[in-house]
Formats: C-alpha cells, structure tokens, sequence
C-alpha cells in the first residue's frame, strides 16, 4: 500500500531550496566578478551556464510554490 501523499512541509523545503540556490548563484557571481578574468573561457561559460539553469531553478520552485500554496488552500477549504 503507498503511503499517503504528506505535503505538509513542501512550502517550507522550497523556501530552503530558494534560499541555497540563491546564496549558491551569489557566491558564483561573486567569484566570477573576482577571478572571471583568471579562468579559461571555457570554464566560465561552463559556469556562467550553471548560474542561469540556477536562476530557472528559483523560477521553478517560486512557480511550485504558488501551486502548492493554493492546493493548500483547497485543501482546507475541502477539510474545513
């Protein structure tokens, strides 16, 4: 039998997710504006590439919030 679906703490696990993706995308931009001009070309394409596929990241979980800020609403609506 599968256990039922707990989404009880996905709001506050995609925050985490946000807030690590950010201080991950900070910390990139902040060694690339530091030693950019030391790095092989390749290796800060290949850097610069991760920063954007960060920022869809924290599209992404913005995006799964709001989905699961309103199931959570329905939800309570349904229950209540």
């Amino acid at each position: 039998m599968p256990k039922p679906d707990d989404r009880s703490d996905n709001v506050e696990r995609l925050a985490d997710a946000i807030q690590n993706t950010m201080a991950n995308l900070r910390e990139s931009r902040d060694f690339l504006k530091a030693h950019g001009d030391e790095m092989r070309p390749s290796d800060r394409a290949a850097l610069e590439a991760k920063n954007e596929r960060r920022e869809q990241a924290i599209a992404g979980f913005r995006r799964e919030i709001k989905d699961e800020a309103a199931y959570q609403r329905q939800t309570s609506r349904d229950n209540g």
